[in-house]
């Protein structure tokens, strides 16, 4: 039997699986469908600060191939996840990885420092690339300095591992990448969503009502593949792809083009059990390939001309 396990900095995945965040809850929505121990991990939904009612409604709408959502990290806080959340879901058989965003860089810190006594959380998700947010969140992920900044900030107050989201709304990823790497990220995970928007003709107006929000889905695969090469031949830290994964073909094709590890976010919705498929099918074609190690996949895309 192939080893499909991996690592993400020090810290061990028994499969490349995890549900990516914003599209999983915290997990315990999807008790009834799959056993959650067999993912790799779970990228728990946005934690800030203090308590954020989100974006108004409408928020979300259906796109071709895809979506666009501007919910805007509602949730109720980093204090309510420690007293309320966290002890439901400290018993999981896998890794809970905790995405934190902020609007302020003291805000960043702040969760981060209260995450480090959590004993079941190994890992956070510096999200420094929601575009749903009008303070915060994507100005860090857009701006070199400032990416560099928050998590060199975080950085000096976390000690577990660290991985920075980054944002696809820049000119060039790698670059960004290559700055949070030198800031001391362990990881990076990309792509978080592209912005975009939808536009009703019959009312003529936009149908979201912060007007543009951020697209997921298969449609942004192409673009999602492209910048995970792009970065996985400039970093040397570990990449986890997120963007339009809906089977274990597109995860192979992440693994391929040099992801360490994938996040399954918007097929959640349409297949509950769609990560615990994902990690089958790899295995599968593991041994289909005769592949005995699923790291033998990271970043073996030929190219043809190239040695």
């Amino acid at each position: 039997m192939a080893d499909i396990s991996v690592h993400i900095g020090d810290l061990h995945l028994k499969n490349p699986v995890a549900a990516a965040s914003g599209c999983f809850g915290y997990g315990t929505e999807y008790e009834d469908f799959i056993d959650l121990g067999k993912l790799g991990a779970i990228f728990v939904k946005g934690i800030t600060g203090s308590k954020r009612e989100g974006n108004p409604s409408p928020r979300m709408v259906e796109t071709s191939s895809g979506m666009l959502n501007s919910v805007g990290l509602q949730n109720k806080g980093i204090d309510y996840f420690i007293s309320d959340i966290y002890p439901e879901i400290q018993h999981y058989n896998t890794h809970i990885i905790v995405n934190v965003s902020g609007s302020t860089i003291e805000e960043y810190v702040m969760v981060a420092e209260k995450l480090n006594d959590l004993e079941k959380i190994p890992a956070i998700e510096l999200n420094i690339s929601c575009p749903n947010v009008k303070e915060g969140g994507m100005m860090f992920g857009t701006h070199c300095p400032s990416a560099i900044e928050v998590t060199t900030a975080v950085r000096k107050v976390y000690h577990k591992t660290l991985i920075v989201k980054l944002s696809p709304n820049v000119t060039s990823i790698s670059e960004f990448a290559r700055a949070v790497e030198g800031a001391g990220a362990d990881a990076v995970s990309l792509i978080n969503t592209l912005l975009g928007m939808a536009i009703d003709a019959e009312t003529q107006e936009p149908v979201l009502a912060t007007v543009t929000g951020g697209l997921s889905g298969p449609a942004i695969k192409p673009v999602a593949l492209r910048m995970v090469w792009e970065v996985y031949n400039s970093v040397k830290i570990p990449v986890i792809g997120i963007g339009g994964i809906m089977n274990a073909t597109d995860a192979i094709e992440f693994m391929l083009a040099g992801a360490t590890a994938v996040q399954i976010g918007t097929a959640n919705f349409i297949d509950p059990r769609v990560t615990v498929k994902v990690i089958n099918g790899i295995e599968d074609y593991l041994v289909k390939k005769d592949i005995t190690d699923v790291n033998d996949l990271v970043g073996a895309l030929k190219i043809p001309g190239q040695l």
